[in-house]
Protein backbone atom coordinates (compact mmCIF):
# COMPACT_ATOMS: atom_id res chain seq x y z
CA UNK A 1 0.00 0.00 0.00
CA UNK A 2 1.77 3.39 -1.33
CA UNK A 3 1.44 6.05 1.70
CA UNK A 4 -1.10 8.75 0.48
CA UNK A 5 -1.98 11.59 1.78
CA UNK A 6 -5.70 9.85 3.80
CA UNK A 7 -3.29 6.98 5.39
CA UNK A 8 -2.62 7.52 9.06
CA UNK A 9 0.39 6.11 10.76
CA UNK A 10 0.59 2.88 11.57
CA UNK A 11 -2.16 1.47 8.95
CA UNK A 12 0.26 -0.05 6.68
CA UNK A 13 1.94 -1.96 9.64
CA UNK A 14 3.14 -5.55 8.23
CA UNK A 15 1.93 -8.22 9.22
CA UNK A 16 5.53 -9.68 10.34
CA UNK A 17 5.52 -6.81 12.75
CA UNK A 18 2.45 -7.72 14.56
CA UNK A 19 3.61 -11.09 14.98
CA UNK A 20 6.90 -10.13 16.33
CA UNK A 21 5.11 -8.26 19.55
CA UNK A 22 5.57 -10.06 22.87
CA UNK A 23 2.57 -9.93 24.62
CA UNK A 24 3.05 -8.67 28.21
CA UNK A 25 2.58 -11.74 30.96
CA UNK A 26 -0.56 -10.20 32.11
CA UNK A 27 -2.31 -9.77 28.74
CA UNK A 28 -1.66 -13.60 28.39
CA UNK A 29 -3.48 -14.39 31.15
CA UNK A 30 -6.14 -11.90 30.25
CA UNK A 31 -6.47 -13.67 26.71
CA UNK A 32 -6.37 -17.30 28.46
CA UNK A 33 -8.90 -16.25 31.13
CA UNK A 34 -11.44 -15.22 28.15
CA UNK A 35 -10.23 -18.00 26.16
CA UNK A 36 -11.35 -20.78 29.03
CA UNK A 37 -14.35 -18.67 29.88
CA UNK A 38 -14.93 -19.48 26.07
CA UNK A 39 -14.06 -23.44 26.61
CA UNK A 40 -16.38 -23.92 29.89
CA UNK A 41 -19.17 -22.27 27.66
CA UNK A 42 -18.75 -24.59 24.78
CA UNK A 43 -18.51 -27.43 26.43
CA UNK A 44 -21.09 -26.98 28.49
CA UNK A 45 -23.41 -29.96 27.59
CA UNK A 46 -20.58 -32.09 27.77
CA UNK A 47 -20.64 -30.98 31.43
CA UNK A 48 -23.91 -31.38 31.57
CA UNK A 49 -23.88 -35.02 30.56
CA UNK A 50 -21.17 -35.77 32.89
CA UNK A 51 -23.17 -34.22 35.76
CA UNK A 52 -26.38 -35.73 35.13
CA UNK A 53 -24.88 -39.22 34.09
CA UNK A 54 -23.10 -39.48 37.66
CA UNK A 55 -25.23 -38.36 39.84
CA UNK A 56 -28.60 -40.22 38.50
CA UNK A 57 -28.16 -43.67 39.44
CA UNK A 58 -25.81 -46.29 39.95
CA UNK A 59 -25.63 -48.07 36.72
CA UNK A 60 -25.75 -44.50 34.90
CA UNK A 61 -22.64 -43.76 36.72
CA UNK A 62 -20.82 -47.09 36.01
CA UNK A 63 -21.79 -46.22 32.08
CA UNK A 64 -20.23 -42.88 32.93
CA UNK A 65 -16.79 -44.59 34.31
CA UNK A 66 -16.96 -46.99 31.72
CA UNK A 67 -16.67 -43.82 28.85
CA UNK A 68 -13.94 -42.46 30.81
CA UNK A 69 -12.67 -46.01 30.72
CA UNK A 70 -13.01 -47.66 27.57
CA UNK A 71 -14.81 -44.87 25.34
CA UNK A 72 -17.75 -45.00 23.06
CA UNK A 73 -17.67 -45.59 19.37
CA UNK A 74 -14.47 -44.76 17.38
CA UNK A 75 -13.78 -42.60 20.62
CA UNK A 76 -10.95 -44.04 23.04
CA UNK A 77 -11.42 -43.24 26.78
CA UNK A 78 -8.24 -41.05 26.78
CA UNK A 79 -9.61 -38.53 24.53
CA UNK A 80 -12.82 -38.30 27.16
CA UNK A 81 -9.78 -37.91 30.01
CA UNK A 82 -8.15 -35.26 27.66
CA UNK A 83 -11.77 -33.19 27.44
CA UNK A 84 -12.49 -33.37 30.90
CA UNK A 85 -8.69 -32.10 32.12
CA UNK A 86 -8.85 -29.21 29.53
CA UNK A 87 -12.25 -28.84 31.45
CA UNK A 88 -10.21 -28.32 34.62
CA UNK A 89 -7.60 -26.28 33.17
CA UNK A 90 -10.10 -24.17 31.97
CA UNK A 91 -11.97 -23.96 35.24
CA UNK A 92 -9.36 -23.78 37.20
CA UNK A 93 -7.73 -20.34 35.24
CA UNK A 94 -10.73 -18.96 34.63
CA UNK A 95 -11.23 -19.18 38.59
CA UNK A 96 -7.51 -17.92 39.94
CA UNK A 97 -7.52 -15.25 37.27
CA UNK A 98 -10.82 -14.18 38.16
CA UNK A 99 -9.94 -13.75 41.92
CA UNK A 100 -6.73 -11.77 40.51
CA UNK A 101 -9.53 -9.35 38.66
CA UNK A 102 -11.49 -9.08 41.81
CA UNK A 103 -8.39 -8.29 43.99
CA UNK A 104 -7.36 -5.44 41.55
CA UNK A 105 -10.64 -4.02 41.56
CA UNK A 106 -11.30 -3.94 45.16
CA UNK A 107 -7.94 -3.60 46.14
CA UNK A 108 -6.81 -1.00 43.57
CA UNK A 109 -3.55 -2.91 43.02
CA UNK A 110 -2.54 -2.00 39.29
CA UNK A 111 0.68 -1.52 39.07
CA UNK A 112 3.08 -3.06 36.57
CA UNK A 113 4.58 -5.33 39.13
CA UNK A 114 1.77 -6.60 40.86
CA UNK A 115 0.50 -7.45 37.35
CA UNK A 116 3.57 -9.33 36.15
CA UNK A 117 3.77 -11.28 39.91
CA UNK A 118 0.17 -12.19 39.97
CA UNK A 119 0.15 -13.59 36.37
CA UNK A 120 2.95 -15.74 36.77
CA UNK A 121 1.34 -16.81 40.11
CA UNK A 122 -2.46 -17.43 37.84
CA UNK A 123 -0.36 -19.17 35.35
CA UNK A 124 1.89 -21.49 37.59
CA UNK A 125 -1.00 -22.68 40.36
CA UNK A 126 -3.48 -23.77 37.54
CA UNK A 127 -1.05 -25.33 35.56
CA UNK A 128 0.56 -26.94 38.62
CA UNK A 129 -3.09 -27.98 40.46
CA UNK A 130 -3.77 -29.57 36.36
CA UNK A 131 -0.87 -31.50 36.39
CA UNK A 132 -1.67 -33.13 39.76
CA UNK A 133 -5.65 -33.33 39.06
CA UNK A 134 -4.36 -35.07 35.61
CA UNK A 135 -2.30 -37.20 37.16
CA UNK A 136 -4.91 -38.90 39.39
CA UNK A 137 -7.32 -38.62 36.29
CA UNK A 138 -5.07 -40.53 34.11
CA UNK A 139 -3.25 -43.27 37.11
Amino acid sequence: MALTAKTRPGENMRLLDALGYRLPLAGVVSILHRASGGLMFILMPFIIWMFDTSLTSEISYAQFTAVFAGGVGFLPGWFFKLVALALIWAYLHHFIAGVRHLWMDATHAVTLEFGRRSAVFTLAVSVVLTLALGVKLFF
